[in-house]
């Protein structure tokens, strides 16, 4: 079965949500800043069998670029994965450089 990751910001996006509790089991991995930012908030640290673990946050999916974007959006795609030595989801690696991009346009 597939480990879930929490890190930092998952917790806070749990906070914010209202939950008060979170389900931790063998596959369940917090990262050291997880489990202090869960401390800090006051979110329990369940483990058993009966507790319920919430997902983490997904991220926001950034809005699909213009058609002038989408050129470049092409061309950093290709320079990126010509580089990459080991094959990555086609999905996530767009949706980090469309998140690049729109951090780029905001400076």
């Amino acid at each position: 079965m597939p480990k879930t990751f929490y890190t930092e910001n998952d917790i806070k996006a749990l906070a914010a949500r209202g939950i008060q509790s979170l389900a931790i089991n063998d596959d369940i991995v917090l990262t050291d800043l997880a489990r202090q930012k869960a401390r800090d908030l006051g979110i329990k640290l369940l483990r058993g069998s009966g507790a319920t673990a919430a997902p983490p946050a997904q991220p926001a999916r950034p809005s699909p670029p213009d058609p002038a974007s989408a050129d470049l959006l092409r061309r950093v795609r290709q320079a990126v994965t010509a580089r990459l030595e080991h094959p990555v989801d086609p999905a996530l690696l767009d949706a980090v450089i469309q998140q690049v991009l729109a951090s780029m346009e905001r400076k």
